[in-house]
């Protein structure tokens, strides 16, 4: 178990109640109440399923120490967390709620989405099964689960707020997968899990607003899985690059009909670099990028994603509105080398 925190005073509400017998419940009330217990079940299924698997990340560099959360998402040592959690550590220890510390190593970290893949010594962890993202729905269960201010296997709960969302990474990169939720987080929640009423894994916890209330913020799974496989493959996260600067911006309905687009939105080409892929294949600025390999490219987060590193030194086929007419042209991505 983790190191217990220090003793703070809770603040108690006092009833102030008659004392006065409830009334009878009615059907209503009855109702809720139901409704309560399938809620209670949900999150109580979640909280057994997946608790073993979540553990105390507890770091120390020199004599710096701190600690987070992660889970494990296979028997053989795998555990996720956050990159801002283990970044730079010296030494990094799972501490699991049955009672193992077990040692560490980092096998790679993105700090530009905040997801690191540990290994720990064992070949038989309890471990979360991944759900999906792209198919969640404001409103929602979100089931959090880690280790605020060192209480190990905390659980909280409440709804998916919003999909979709930016936000900045400690490398000053946009993570723009972002899941918002009010289910509470505090520090040392980060790297810990955000579930599903399934007991899947929907988000990497990472952030929240100082002195807001019920402004959470997950890493998407979708995009996790697409980090952990290139930092499984090559330690780090590759990125395609191209070498162009745009606007998300909407096109008129009379385009879409005109050239027989499914997708409003496209990125407005506002820069493109020298030497770069982009400008060899003959990109302009003024150009407006409408497609990647006949996908639509619906806003510059949407082609950072495509541009994983399966796409370097590939040819890709972009289809770009120039004036008013389309035109497909070939580039071959390079790997970002600036990319944190």
């Amino acid at each position: 178990m983790g190191a217990f925190p220090e003793f703070v005073m809770p603040q108690f509400l006092l009833d102030t109640s008659t004392g006065a017998l409830p009334a009878p419940a009615d059907s209503a009330q009855v109702s809720d109440a139901s409704a309560l217990d399938s809620y209670s079940r949900v999150v109580s299924s979640a909280a057994e399923g997946v608790g073993p698997a979540v553990c105390l990340i507890e770091t120390r560099q020199g004599k710096r120490a701190g600690h987070g959360s992660g889970f494990a998402i296979a028997p053989d040592g795998l555990i996720v967390t956050n990159s801002h959690v283990v970044h730079a550590a010296g030494r990094v220890s799972a501490n699991f709620a049955d009672g193992r510390a077990l040692a560490c190593t980092l096998l790679g970290e993105d700090p530009a989405t905040d997801v690191a893949l540990l290994r720990a010594e064992s070949n038989d962890l309890p471990y979360a099964l991944l759900g999906n993202s792209a198919s969640l729905r404001v409103g929602q269960i979100a089931i959090a689960i880690g280790n605020p201010l060192g209480f190990q296997t905390t659980v909280t709960a409440g709804v998916v707020s919003a999909l979709g969302r930016s936000l900045p990474s400690a490398s000053g990169r946009l993570i723009d997968d972002v899941i918002q939720t009010d289910a509470a987080l505090n520090p040392g929640n980060s790297g810990g899990p955000l579930l599903d009423s399934q007991a899947r894994v929907i988000g990497v916890n990472t952030a929240v607003i100082p002195g807001a209330q019920g402004l959470c913020f997950a890493v998407a799974i979708d995009l996790v899985q697409v980090v952990l496989s290139d930092l499984l493959r090559y330690g780090r996260r590759r990125r395609g690059y191209i070498g162009i600067a745009g606007a998300d911006i909407r096109l008129p309905r009379r385009a879409l009909s005109r050239l027989e687009l499914s997708e409003n939105r496209a990125i407005h080409v506002i820069s493109v670099e020298n030497e770069s892929p982009a400008q060899r294949a003959g990109i302009k600025v003024g150009d407006v990028v409408v497609a990647s390999e006949g996908k639509a490219v619906p806003g510059i987060a949407a082609l950072a994603r495509m541009l994983d590193g399966q796409t370097i030194g590939a040819d890709r086929r972009f289809t770009i509105l120039r004036g008013s007419k389309l035109i497909d042209l070939t580039l071959k991505p390079t790997e970002m080398s600036t990319a944190p």
